[in-house]
């Protein structure tokens, strides 16, 4: 029987070995990246004061570093880059990001870390397309998306049998709702290729980024559903040449078992049960 393993409050866990991580040791390791994802749920306020704790971090190892957001679509960048250089207050910046229609969750849960991009003059990214694009693209396949139209995206690597599986998984399974009733159904087909332009998205607008002539550590603020396994950005971002990614989730179960191989680098042990706020 595969081991689980027992992961303290406070501590960061190699998912594949058991081992209890030393947090200097693991921070100046991960900041050698090219790209270090940071996995979240959206609604958990713990999770996202972890995402800024561990941004500190990796300012404090080195000058250059960049913060991607999923929740920005790629059109509203000039707003990022207005806010961190100080030309907008808190209510003009969430306005003119058209915070309540292009994300459904409270600006406080993130707040602290686009006042810790200001304040230290670190850039923000938007690492999104528009919203329209995952929807099309789902429904008709990229091959009948003009290029275009495409939102500067190119088209995503096709996904795996495990990542199909990983998507089934995570949705619901077999449940008797669902239309799909396997990952290989075509019926799950639709859903796949929306969650893949995401994935893409994200992976292009972090790629571009590393294409400045001296890249900055670019540090991604994204669903961990994109990020788990090796799935989602990950593989889209190796399939654009970029291959040192790192990826560290938030855990709050005291127990680790054999399914969280692979997972990711390393999970760090937040208080259980969850602080929400």
């Amino acid at each position: 029987m595969a081991p689980s393993w027992n992961h303290p409050v406070a501590t960061w866990l190699d998912p594949d070995t058991g081992a209890v991580l030393d947090h200097p040791q693991l921070m100046r390791e991960v900041s050698l990246s090219q790209v270090l994802l940071l996995g979240e749920t959206h609604d958990r306020y713990d999770i996202h004061r972890w995402q800024l704790h561990v941004c500190a971090a990796m300012r404090t190892c080195r000058n250059d570093i960049v913060i991607g957001f999923e929740m920005f679509p790629r059109r509203l960048q000039p707003v990022l880059d207005d806010w961190v250089a100080g030309k907008l207050d808190q209510q003009a910046f969430l306005e003119a990001a058209e915070w309540g229609k292009v994300w459904g969750f409270a600006a406080d849960l993130y707040l602290p870390i686009f006042h810790f991009c200001r304040e230290f003059g670190v850039p923000m990214l938007a690492l999104n397309c528009y919203r329209e694009l995952v929807t099309r693209v789902g429904k008709e396949g990229w091959d009948a998306i003009p290029v275009e139209e495409r939102d500067g995206l190119t088209p995503a690597a096709p996904a795996t049998p495990a990542y199909r599986r990983y998507l089934f998984d995570i949705t619901g399974g077999g449940s008797p709702a669902r239309r799909a009733t396997s990952p290989e159904a075509p019926e799950f087909d639709r859903f796949v290729r929306a969650q893949q332009t995401w994935d893409r998205a994200f992976a292009c607008n972090i790629a571009r980024a590393l294409s400045a002539d001296e890249p900055a550590l670019v540090i991604g603020i994204i669903g961990r559903g994109h990020l788990e396994y090796g799935h989602g950005t990950p593989f889209q971002l190796a399939d654009l040449g970029v291959g040192r990614v790192t990826t560290l989730l938030p855990n709050d179960q005291p127990v680790v078992g054999p399914e969280a191989k692979g997972i990711a680098r390393a999970m760090f042990r937040l208080r259980h049960p969850p602080q929400m706020k």
